[in-house]
């Protein structure tokens, strides 16, 4: 079963610092809230916990939902790092772009204004 599957079938719920969240309200944290973040050291923290290591003991219902919890929080942390990186490389395009065009126009004036007068007065008439 696919783990957004899972966690809404299973009403997935997380502890936050105020309050407890669902799998749907973890997409609306920002990745500057620290809630975030502490989330994923508290599951990480908890999974550590609970895996001594025993070759005899094997995993309960508990261990595979809290490594869902935790799989599922990183997840979107990734999602919304790759999102940011996205982002910034489209800002940086569009400026580039914006400074790519300033000179063009800077060429262009240089093009006209080398032009002798004669030249100039010509292709003026022209446009008439």
């Amino acid at each position: 079963m696919e783990m957004f599957e899972r966690a809404t079938r299973e009403k997935f719920r997380f502890k936050l610092s105020n309050g407890i969240v669902s799998v749907e309200d973890l997409w609306d944290l920002k990745l500057d809230d620290p809630r975030l973040d502490q989330l994923a050291i508290s599951l990480n923290k908890e999974i550590k916990e609970l895996t001594e290591e025993s070759f005899i003991k094997t995993k309960t219902k508990k261990d595979e939902t809290l490594n869902l919890k935790f799989e599922l929080v990183k997840y979107i942390i990734n999602t919304k790092l790759k999102e940011k990186e996205e982002r910034e490389l489209t800002n940086i395009k569009l400026q580039k772009k914006a400074k790519l065009e300033e000179l063009i126009y800077q060429k262009e004036l240089e093009e006209i204004s080398s032009k002798t007068l004669e030249e100039l007065k010509k292709e003026y008439n022209e446009l008439d």
